[in-house]
C-alpha cells in the first residue's frame, strides 16, 4: 500500500510541473535558511558544554554603578574576593583564579629565541585545572602550579617553543614572559592537551598564580584592594551538587555587604553560568550576540512558515483539480484516513526533494555570508547533526503543510466531487479564509522586512555622512609595546616624522575614535563651589590635535607637560560657560593634581554615533603610550606609505609583528554588527518577497485558469483587454493593501526600537513606507497582469466551443 502511495505521489508530481517547481523552490529556500541558522545557533551554544559538571561552574561577575543611573556588569572581580570566597562560602567545591595577560612577549632563554607576543598567557591557580579538567601529557596535575615560578603549557605551545622535543623532555625548561615592564621567568612543570571541542578558553601558557605574591606584584596587577577592579582578574567557582545559582548569588550578596560595609554604595557580585560566557565577555573578542541569534531564529521560522503557507494556499486552490480522483477513490471504498495519507505521501516526497535541493542552497548561503559567520566556523551540512535536523524538519513540514489540504480533499462528497464541484459553505468558512488571506500574511512579512532594511540603510548612510570633528582620511596607526621603552617610541616617532610623505605623528594611548573609553572625575571651581564632572579622559601628546585635524576653539595646543590639559566644548556646557575663552587659564583638579586648561577644542566623536559626546579632558602621561598615529599626505600612494612605515617599525622594534592600520577601517568597525543585521534582513526580505511572488505566481495561474470561461463570455459581450485585466487584478490590489496595513506598525516599531540605539539618528522615513507598499503592489500586479493578459488574448471561440 505504501509503495502504491509513493508511486502515485511521484506521478502526480511529474504531471504538475509548474506546481512542483513552485513548491520545491519555496520549500528548499526555507529549509536551506533554517539549516544554516540551525548550524550557526548550535555552534554558538556548543561552547564549553563539554566540561564535567558544567552546570555547576560559574564565573563571578561584578555589577557596579559608576554614576547615578548608569549600571554595568563586568566579568572582572576584585583581587581579595578570590582569596576569601571559598573560605566564606562553604558550598563552593573549587575556585579557579585566572589573570589574563595582554600582548606578552615570549622568550626561550636557553635557545636565545624570541617567539613574539601572545594574548594566550595567564596566571592561574591549581584549582583552575581542577574545575576545567584537561588531559595531562606530562607533569603532575596536583603539584604543577603549586609553587611560584612554575608553569604549564599546552601542546600547541610545546610545538611552537620546543619543536621536536617530547612533552617529558621539556619539564624543568625555563620560559621568559615579558609583560609590560615585568619579566617573569618560570619553569615548565606540565604539558596539557589542547581542547578539540569549541571553547572560549584560548590560553596555552599558564603561570602559577602564587608567582604574583612571590614577586610582590599584587599592586602592579591591581589585586591589592577591594576598591580596585581589573578586567584581567577572573574568578571561577564550582558549587556543590545540592547548591544552585540562587545560593551562590545570595552568598555573594552577603560577602559584598561584609567587605564593603563602610561605603554608602558598593558593587554587587553575581554568578554567571559557564554556558553564558560565549555571549558576554570572552577572551578573544568573538562574543556572539544572543539578540542577533534570536533574531536569526525568528527570521528562519518566518521564512519557513512563508514557504508552508505557499504550499497550503496553492494546494487548497488546486483542490478542485483532484475532485474527480477523490470521488472515484471514495466510490471504490477509500476512507478519509487513506485519502489524507495519500496526500501526505505526496507532500512527503516534495519535502524530501526540497530537502536535497536545500543542501546545495545552504552551501551557497554559507559562502555568501562567510564574513558574517564566526571565525574558524566549519560546518558540514552532511554531518549527522545536520541530517537529523533535516529528517525532523521533513516530518514536521510534511504534517504542517500537508494536513490541512489533505483534510480538505478528504471531506469532498463523492457525488459532487465526480462532477468536479467543490463543497459549498454557508457563512464563515475557515477554508475560504485561508485561500483568500494566506497570501496577505506572506506579503505582510515581506513588506515588514523590506521597510526595516531600507530604514537601516538610511540610518547607516546618515551616520557615514556625519562630520565627526576630526580627519579620518589618510590617517594610519600602529600598536607599540605597552609601557615599553619611552626612548624607543620617541625614536620611531622621529624617524617617521622625517619621511617626506608624513605630515604629522602623534603618540598616545587613545585613537581619536575607538570603542575604548577611560572615564574619571574632574573638579572645577564654579562660583566658589567645587563642581564634580564625570569626564572622558584621553591621554595624548601635543601633536594629537593637529595630526587628527581637531579644531581648536580657544587658547593653544598643550605642550608636553603634565600640568597642561585641553577640554572640549561639552566640558564648557557642563559648567554652564558658553564662552570658550573664559575657561582658558582656569585650574581644575584631576586625580590628586591641579592642572591648567590651556585650550578648548571643538567636540569630536571619540566614540561611535550611538553615544553622545561626553565632557572631555586631554591629558599628558607619556609612560602609558602604546599607539602611534601618522597623518599621510593626500598625494602619497597609501600602499607604499604603509609598507615604508612598517619597515621603520621593524627596524626600531625588531620583535614586534604589529603593522599599520587605517583609521577609517576602525570607524567602519563600529557598525559592523548593524551592517550584518542589514545584510541578513536584506537577504530575508529578498527571500520573503521571492517566496511570496512564487506563491502569487502559482496561485494566480490556477485561479485565472478557472475564470477562463467567464473571461471569454465577457469578451463576447464587449469587454476590452484592460477591463479584463482590471477585473482579475482588483482582488490582488486589496490583498496588497491589507498586507501593507498589517505590516506598517511592526515595521515602524522594530525600526524605531533599533534607531533608539543611536544618539544621532534620522527621523522615521515615512515616505519609505509608502514607497515599499507601492513597489510591492506594482510587482504583484505585474505578476497577475502577466497571467491575465494571456487569458484576455485567448480567442473566446476556442474556450466556448463545447458549450
Amino acid at each position: 500500500m505504501l509503495k502504491n502511495y509513493l508511486i502515485i505521489a511521484i506521478r502526480n508530481i511529474k504531471r504538475n510541473k509548474l506546481r512542483t517547481l513552485v513548491h520545491i523552490l519555496g520549500l528548499s529556500l526555507g529549509i536551506a535558511i533554517c539549516l544554516v541558522i540551525f548550524t550557526v545557533v548550535w555552534n554558538a551554544y556548543s561552547f564549553d558544554r563539554f566540561h564535567a559538571d558544567s552546570e555547576r561552574i560559574f564565573r563571578i561577575n561584578t555589577i557596579e554603578e559608576w554614576e547615578p543611573g548608569n549600571i554595568f556588569q563586568t566579568s572582572a572581580t576584585n583581587g581579595p574576593l578570590g582569596e576569601v570566597i571559598d573560605e566564606e562560602l562553604s558550598f563552593i567545591e573549587n575556585k579557579g583564579r585566572l589573570y589574563t595577560l595582554y600582548e606578552t612577549m615570549v622568550v626561550i632563554p636557553e635557545q636565545n629565541k624570541v617567539i613574539g607576543r601572545s594574548n594566550r598567557v595567564a596566571f592561574s591557580n591549581p584549582g583552575f585545572f581542577e574545575i576545567f579538567q584537561r588531559e595531562w601529557i606530562s607533569g603532575n596535575p596536583q603539584t604543577a602550579l603549586q609553587e611560584p615560578y612554575s608553569a604549564v603549557i599546552s601542546e600547541v605551545s610545546l610545538q611552537k617553543y620546543f619543536p621536536g622535543l617530547d612533552a617529558n623532555d621539556v619539564l624543568g625548561k625555563e620560559i621568559l614572559w615579558i609583560d609590560a615592564s615585568d619579566s617573569i621567568y618560570a619553569q615548565v612543570q606540565g604539558v596539557v592537551a589542547d581542547y578539540t571541542e569549541n571553547s572560549d578558553f584560548i590560553f596555552t601558557d599558564f603561570i602559577s598564580f602564587s608567582t604574583i605574591a612571590k614577586k610582590e606584584k599584587e599592586d602592579w596587577y591591581g589585586l591589592h584592594s577591594w576598591t580596585n577592579l581589573n578586567t584581567s582578574s577572573q574568578l571561577f567557582v564550582k558549587i556543590g551538587e545540592n547548591s544552585s545559582k540562587a545560593n551562590l548569588d545570595e552568598g555573594l550578596a552577603v560577602l559584598a555587604k561584609k567587605y564593603f560595609s563602610e561605603q554608602d554604595s558598593h558593587p554587587d557580585f553575581i554568578g554567571e553560568p559557564l554556558e553564558e560566557i560565549h555571549f558576554s565577555e570572552n577572551y578573544d573578542d568573538t562574543t556572539v550576540s544572543k539578540t542577533l541569534l534570536n533574531g536569526l531564529i525568528y527570521i528562519g521560522i518566518i521564512i519557513l512558515l512563508l514557504a508552508c503557507l505557499n504550499f497550503i494556499n496553492l494546494e487548497t486552490a488546486l483542490a478542485i483539480n483532484k475532485a474527480k480522483e477523490v470521488g472515484i477513490r471514495k466510490t471504490l471504498g477509500s476512507n478519509r484516513g487513506q485519502l489524507i495519507f495519500q496526500f501526505l505521501s505526496e507532500t512527503f516526497v516534495l519535502v524530501i526533494i526540497a530537502s536535497v535541493v536545500s543542501l546545495f542552497i545552504a552551501d551557497l548561503i554559507k559562502i555568501y555570508f562567510a564574513d558574517y559567520l564566526p571565525a574558524n566556523f566549519e560546518a558540514s551540512f552532511l554531518s549527522q547533526l545536520s541530517l537529523l535536523f533535516l529528517a525532523a524538519n521533513t516530518i514536521i513540514l510534511t504534517l504542517v503543510s500537508g494536513l490541512y489540504p489533505g483534510f480538505v480533499l478528504a471531506n469532498y462528497q463523492p457525488q459532487r466531487a465526480l462532477k468536479g464541484e467543490l463543497h459549498h459553505e454557508h457563512g464563515f468558512s475557515f477554508g475560504v479564509f485561508l485561500r483568500k488571506n494566506l497570501a496577505v500574511l506572506q506579503f505582510t512579512a515581506s513588506i515588514t522586512f523590506i521597510i526595516m532594511v531600507l530604514v537601516l540603510t538610511s540610518q547607516l548612510k546618515y551616520i557615514s555622512s556625519q562630520p565627526l570633528g576630526f580627519e579620518k582620511e589618510a590617517v594610519m596607526y600602529t600598536n607599540l609595546p605597552f609601557m615599553g621603552e619611552r626612548s624607543q617610541r620617541e625614536l620611531l616617532a622621529d624617524r617617521i616624522r622625517n619621511e617626506s610623505f608624513v605630515e604629522g605623528v602623534s603618540l598616545s594611548n587613545n585613537l581619536v575614535s575607538s570603542n575604548a573609553i577611560w572615564t574619571s572625575d574632574a573638579y572645577v571651581m564654579v562660583d566658589s563651589i567645587e563642581q564634580q564632572l564625570n569626564v572622558h579622559v584621553m591621554n595624548v601628546d601635543s601633536a594629537f590635535v593637529s595630526v587628527n585635524g581637531i579644531h581648536l576653539l580657544a587658547g593653544r595646543k598643550a605642550h608636553n607637560v603634565a600640568n597642561e590639559i585641553l577640554v572640549n566644548r561639552n566640558f564648557l556646557r557642563a559648567l554652564g560657560s558658553p564662552d570658550a575663552g573664559e575657561v582658558v587659564g582656569q585650574s581644575i583638579r584631576f586625580g590628586a593634581e591641579q592642572r591648567i586648561i590651556v585650550g578648548v577644542v571643538e567636540n569630536f566623536n571619540a566614540r561611535n554615533l550611538k553615544e553622545e559626546i561626553m565632557p572631555m579632558v586631554l591629558i599628558y602621561q607619556p609612560d602609558y603610550y602604546f599607539l602611534l598615529t601618522a597623518k599621510i599626505s593626500s598625494q602619497q600612494n597609501l600602499a607604499y606609505a604603509k609598507q615604508r612605515l612598517e619597515s621603520l617599525v621593524e627596524e626600531v622594534f625588531p620583535y614586534e609583528a604589529s603593522g599599520f592600520n587605517f583609521m577609517d577601517e576602525v570607524l567602519e568597525g563600529f557598525y559592523e554588527e548593524d551592517r550584518k543585521i542589514q545584510g541578513v534582513l536584506g537577504f530575508a526580505a529578498g527571500v520573503a518577497i521571492l517566496i511570496s511572488i512564487l506563491g502569487l505566481f502559482g496561485l494566480s495561474s490556477f485561479t485565472i485558469a478557472q475564470r477562463t470561461k467567464e473571461v471569454s463570455i465577457r469578451k463576447v459581450l464587449g469587454a476590452g483587454i484592460l477591463q479584463i485585466i482590471a477585473l482579475v487584478s482588483k482582488q490582488y490590489v486589496w490583498l496588497v493593501l491589507m498586507s501593507f496595513a498589517l505590516a506598517a506598525y511592526p515595521a515602524y516599531y522594530l525600526s524605531n526600537m533599533w534607531l533608539q540605539e543611536f544618539a544621532y539618528k534620522i527621523d522615521m522615513p515615512y515616505l519609505i513606507f509608502a514607497g515599499v507598499g507601492l513597489g510591492v503592489l506594482i510587482l504583484a500586479l505585474l505578476v497577475v497582469g502577466f497571467h491575465s493578459l494571456g487569458v484576455a488574448k485567448t480567442n473566446p471561440a476556442k474556450v466556448l466551443k463545447s458549450e
